[in-house]
């Protein structure tokens, strides 16, 4: 976003300094050459005057000697070529000799305006690139309100040019000092105004990935984000407390049912002795629905339980973990009958909560014990991938449908194909609840062949 930002500013900073620029460096241009055009025109005016009085049939008196002395003494100082020529053309004074005939040369428009008693209209402008360019600037010499002569200059470029270039150079400078002190200003401007938004980001980022206490620390910014701050954190504290009351009801009212749960199976039992032969498999149907009901209620409590555990991650060895829990279930396993194996690195490190962790494998190959049938296998493999460490539990049971898997870890949610399976539908929950709260997540997929791989994975690296 700063970088987005900056881009916008920088774009519209830097149209706003070609805007001005461009046709400032154009003005620049056209004023050194219109002070090059005014020096030619008094120059011509002089060599009009000394003209005036020459004679047009271009005998060499005193007056016409010096006028061609003037003229190449000008050339020869200034390096400007000039000429004095008759209304038909004919050469009074040059400098260089042999300079063009101005009847039928590039400055024909020039000499044709000064003979209708005009001075030469501007020039088209030179610019540092157009070194074949000259400037001709004609006058005329009028003597008894006749045009008797006129007066050429044709002036060389280099100088100009060069000047014109020296100014756009300058320019070019200040706009590149404009643009340096633009730029430090648009740093320190968008700075100023995402440093809330940044705040306000991750603050989102910790709530949305369940530390429900993380608040936007006060910060500068503009008033408008600052007022945001705030009414965020009081709906972060909305929401906290929201969420606490609804753990502590929860575990409340699992705790609270407990009790009468207790008290109602004892009375069923004392029923039961005193139930006339016949009706043993209604006792027995309650007796199930009884203890099936205590499960419930104690995984609503682990639920709560996880849900408002704060665990702080460690690095952990997770097949070590891994290890433990296989052997742990093992007995398990062998008593239904069913191969349970594992595969993985030697060591697989990753930051989780070691309890929570191993609790949500717990869940998890319970639920594929559950699953598998006699004389198939499940199989426990830790593998490391780029950015986590993922343990994978595939069982040899009937799988899922992809509709089903869709829903899996769902609240609750079992699939009508296992409802005579024990089970509350809380065990997967319980389990993705316990490892989010350490930065880790649980995947569900099909089986190679068969039966259904849930994932467990724990992040390799910590964020600071």
């Amino acid at each position: 976003m700063r970088t987005r930002l900056l881009g916008i500013l920088l774009s519209l900073m830097a149209c706003v300094l070609a805007a001005l620029g461009v046709p400032l460096a154009a003005a620049e241009a056209a004023a050194e050459q219109q002070h090059v055009i005014i020096d030619r025109i008094d120059d011509a005016a002089r060599f009009a005057g000394l003209a005036q009085y020459a004679p047009a049939d271009g005998d060499d008196v005193t007056q016409l000697r010096a006028l061609r002395a003037e003229v190449v003494r000008y050339h020869q100082v200034y390096g400007i070529r000039a000429g004095v020529f008759s209304r038909s053309g004919g050469t009074l004074a040059v400098s260089p000799g042999g300079w063009w005939s101005p009847v039928a040369g590039p400055h024909e428009e020039a000499f044709q305006e000064a003979l209708d008693g005009r001075r030469s209209h501007n020039p088209p402008q030179v610019w540092p690139w157009t070194t074949d360019r000259t400037l001709a600037v004609a006058s005329p010499v009028v003597r008894d309100g006749d045009v008797v002569a006129v007066v050429l200059t044709e002036s060389p470029t280099g100088a100009l040019r060069a000047r014109i270039l020296h100014r756009w150079l300058l320019l070019g400078a200040g706009e590149a000092a404009a643009m340096i002190v633009a730029v430090v200003a648009a740093v320190r401007l968008t700075g100023w105004v995402l440093r809330p938004v940044r705040v306000l980001d991750k603050a989102t980022h910790e709530i949305a990935t369940g530390r429900m206490n993380a608040r936007v620390a006060a910060a500068g910014g503009p008033p408008e984000l600052r007022r945001l701050a705030g009414s965020f954190n009081e709906m972060a504290d909305h929401v906290e407390l929201s969420m606490e009351r609804q753990r502590a009801f929860v575990a409340d009212a699992s705790h609270q049912l407990r009790n009468p749960l207790a008290a109602l199976m004892l009375r069923v039992e004392l029923l039961g002795l005193e139930l006339p032969e016949g009706h043993e498999e209604e006792l027995s149907g309650v007796r199930e629905e009884g203890r099936r009901l205590a499960r419930v209620l104690d995984d609503l409590l682990g639920l709560a339980t996880a849900e408002h555990a704060r665990p702080e991650a460690q690095h952990t060895d997770l097949v070590r973990l891994a290890l433990e829990r296989v052997h742990a279930w093992r007995p398990v396993a062998e008593q239904r009958g069913v191969a349970l194996g594992w595969e993985g690195p030697p060591m697989a490190l990753g930051w989780t909560d070691p309890v929570g962790f191993g609790s949500a494998l717990d869940a998890v190959v319970d639920n594929a014990l559950k699953f598998t049938p006699e004389g198939e296998a499940v199989r426990v493999a830790v593998a490391l991938r780029a950015d986590e460490v993922a343990v994978t539990v595939a069982d040899g049971g009937p799988g899922l449908t992809d509709e089903e898997l869709e829903r899996i870890g769902d609240r609750f949610w079992r699939s009508p194909r296992h409802q005579n399976v024990d089970g509350s539908g809380l065990g997967l929950s319980i389990a993705r609840t316990l490892l989010s709260a350490t930065g880790g997540g649980l995947e569900f997929g099909a089986g190679e062949s068969a039966g259904l791989r849930v994932t467990l994975t724990a992040p390799r690296h910590i964020e600071v």
